[in-house]
């Protein structure tokens, strides 16, 4: 069974930093790039950061210019991102994913259960 669980979430005052962990199992880890989502109150899931498999671990983002970079540990099976200076408008959930690849398009194979992140202002 494919299981991927995220740790880390919680209220942090604006500026703030968090530490997103998703634990991936069942599944070949190198052989499939991670992804992070959110989906904020009343708005649709949106995707944050992508790293892939294999030996170069490219990594993407989208609307976070540059704020929650990603790592993968592979001996741990485990994804990090690192959120910083966290904003009110990021406040969400968040979702790890892992899929094919990070292209748009690509599918998303198995989804996390999703963890609450708050930003206070």
């Amino acid at each position: 069974e494919v299981q991927l669980g995220e740790s880390g979430g919680g209220l942090v005052q604006a500026g703030g930093s968090l530490r997103l962990s998703c634990v991936v199992s069942g599944l070949t880890f190198d052989d499939y790039a991670i992804g992070w989502f959110r989906q904020a109150p009343g708005k649709g899931r949106e995707g944050v950061s992508c790293v892939e498999g294999g030996p170069e671990m490219k990594y993407h983002e989208a609307y976070v210019k540059g704020r929650f970079p990603n790592s993968r540990d592979s001996a741990k099976n485990t994804v990090y991102m690192q959120m910083t200076n966290l904003e009110f408008e990021d406040t969400a959930v968040y979702y790890c994913a892992a899929g094919p690849g990070c292209r748009v398009g690509a599918g998303i194979d198995y989804w996390g259960q999703g963890i609450q992140v708050t930003g206070s202002s």
